[in-house]
């Protein structure tokens, strides 16, 4: 697959990035450079090979999934000017 201007220009502006007219034949050609190696890998023969997230087989370290209230309602309405019964007390602004 080939980049050509026009498509460089419409990945830039999808993108949102402001790209000078001096700009666009230089991402022409880095793009094109980075098709070109995706276009090896695709040529490597992974049949059989496992997807793999480290390089070192690992379990992933799991919390007990428990909800709790955070025992932290006393510190939070303790910062508070107002309060009743651990709810912050606010001014009334609609009537």
């Amino acid at each position: 697959m080939s980049v050509d201007t026009a498509t460089v220009r419409r990945v830039a502006r999808l993108a949102r990035i402001a790209v000078s007219d001096e700009d666009v034949a230089t991402m022409e050609g880095e793009l094109n450079a980075i098709l070109g190696f995706v276009e090896q890998l695709r040529e490597v023969d992974v049949t059989g090979i496992a997807p793999m997230t480290s390089v070192i087989p690992m379990q992933m370290k799991k919390r007990q999934d428990a909800v709790t209230d955070g025992r932290k309602s006393d510190d939070i309405v303790a910062n508070a000017p107002a309060t009743e019964d651990h709810y912050f007390l606010v001014p009334k602004v609609v009537e």
